[in-house]
């Protein structure tokens, strides 16, 4: 069986890696054989005074690195930790509804901190979340139902927050680790913070704007790299990473125009969580979409816009019926998809919020398609359309408290 080896810098080496190969001949190391697995923080070193590229042996290697190393190729998007989930859907969504919350009246004094030149606080900022990723880790679908279903208030607030946590479910779903995970979510949050920074008239501007009006929003990555690179105590990559969720796989992004690999893997998801949250969000200046509708407009942009292989991930995490999808049955009842199946995305978990003739189902009647449940008249339940944002008003603390 052919090796299959991947370039990296000695910086992206992580214990668990099988190194292969040197950019330095072996008999010039203190190594006695020729290929061994990393096991040892003295191995680390030694390979970090030494060389500056090496190869590992992925198939032999129980852990890989994230963040788009030097050796990755287009299609190579994956990492390899597998995430578990620990909790239920039942048990976490309580849990996480709270901190949804609670984080967004925290980013709301930051913003206000922002708007008064004050420093962001970035042990708090960290922690929080450090909080969203451990939710994420323990039941990706509970935050994810609650950024869907939840009353928004600040479009800025809720946005940054929604991101972050999209950010988060997706890195989970490709399979890094935690640390990069926690780096995502930062990335989210913070990559529009420099729009507190432009005038409203711009910001919730109904309609085209001015070629002016354009350079002045896009200002707002440039704002955004100034506040992260301003804050001490944050991650010395973030100042970076915030400013290429608007870069473009075809070179037609801003603020720099770059190209490809050029963006990385985490700009890459970046762009791609980005415009799904905002083409499904409220806007001043065009139709909130379904987000079903959102994915196949990212499918048509794959390869040009956004990264291919990366979006048929992010089609793959998000599912057919998204998380907080409302769909109407077979049967003329109303759902909320409250769970994915990963492994048959057009069956997901639904909750049952409407019978046929529009009034209120109580109690809630939750779904398993994957099981093919059987309706009152013995036909098999499955979803024959999504419905437009907004058809029904539904409190997530109403679900499993």
């Amino acid at each position: 069986m052919a090796v299959v080896k991947r370039r990296l810098w000695v910086e992206e080496l992580r214990l668990g890696m099988y190194v292969v190969e040197l950019d330095r001949p072996w008999t010039d190391t203190r190594f006695p054989l020729q290929g061994f697995v990393l096991s040892t923080k003295a191995q680390l070193d030694i390979l970090r005074d030494l060389c500056k590229e090496v190869y590992i042996d992925v198939e032999r290697s129980s852990s890989l690195p994230s963040l788009g190393g030097v050796g990755r190729s287009d299609t190579d998007v994956r990492g390899g930790v597998v995430h578990a989930e620990s909790e239920t859907l039942e048990t976490e969504m309580p849990l996480a509804a709270d901190l949804y919350a609670e984080c967004l009246r925290l980013f709301d004094g930051w913003i206000q901190s922002i708007e008064n030149n004050q420093v962001l606080e970035a042990p708090k900022l960290r922690e929080a979340v450090a909080r969203l990723t451990t939710s994420v880790l323990r039941n990706p679908n509970a935050l994810m139902l609650v950024s869907r279903l939840h009353e928004k208030g600040s479009a800025m607030l809720a946005r940054a927050l929604d991101v972050s946590i999209y950010m988060i479910v997706f890195g989970r779903f490709l399979q890094l680790p935690r640390d990069d995970l926690e780096l995502l979510g930062l990335t989210g949050l913070l990559q529009d913070v420099g729009k507190t920074r432009l005038p409203n008239e711009v910001l919730n501007k109904r309609g085209r704007l001015t070629r002016e009006e354009v350079e002045i929003a896009k200002s707002h990555v440039k704002h955004s790299v100034e506040i992260v690179g301003s804050t001490e105590g944050l991650s010395f990559k973030l100042a970076e990473l915030v400013s290429l969720h608007h870069e473009r796989q075809d070179g037609a992004g801003y603020p720099r125009g770059l190209k490809g690999s050029e963006i990385g893997l985490h700009g890459s998801i970046a762009a791609i969580v980005d415009s799904f949250d905002a083409l499904t969000s409220a806007r001043p200046y065009a139709p909130q979409l379904s987000p079903s509708d959102a994915l196949g407009l990212l499918h048509k942009a794959r390869g040009t816009k956004f990264h291919g292989a990366l979006v048929e991930q992010f089609i793959q995490c998000i599912g057919a019926f998204p998380v907080g999808s409302l769909v109407e049955l077979n049967t003329g009842e109303v759902g909320i998809v409250i769970a994915q199946n990963l492994v048959r995305r057009l069956t997901p978990r639904v909750m049952v919020v409407l019978q046929a003739d529009g009034n209120p189902k109580q109690p809630h009647l939750i779904l398993d398609l994957a099981r093919e449940p059987k309706s009152a008249e013995g036909e098999t339940y499955r979803i024959r359309r999504t419905l437009e944002h907004g058809k029904v008003r539904i409190d997530p603390r109403e679900f499993f408290i």
